[in-house]
């Protein structure tokens, strides 16, 4: 496994990037405002489909920084890379592309 320090700084800079994205689309996803005068009823149809798009695209940022939380808190308690379901190691190639994931791929299923 990389050392301790390269996977810390991963999920670190991972969860610090979708905070930062999660900042930038605050606007998106503020509450559509009913004035008839200057927006059409498509037009604010667009915006509040806009803002739903962005509200869930915002609560898949919240799970993705949970799990990222959760793998630095695991790498703390020298448990990073074990199933959290069976104990077993977590396959390498599986941690480079997720390095958040918890279970093996057995468990994963």
């Amino acid at each position: 496994m990389n050392d301790k320090a390269a996977i810390r700084a991963r999920l670190i800079d991972r969860r610090h990037e979708l905070q930062s994205l999660s900042a930038m689309s605050a606007d998106a996803r503020a509450a559509v405002t009913l004035d008839q005068q200057s927006v059409g009823r498509l037009s604010r149809m667009d915006a509040m489909q806009a803002q739903a798009m962005a509200q869930a695209t915002e609560r898949q940022r919240e799970i993705e920084i949970m799990r990222l939380t959760a793998a630095l808190q695991r790498l703390e308690e020298d448990e990073y890379g074990m199933c959290v379901q069976c104990g077993e190691d977590i396959a390498e190639k599986r941690l480079e592309i997720d390095p958040a994931a918890s279970h093996c791929i057995k468990c994963a299923r």
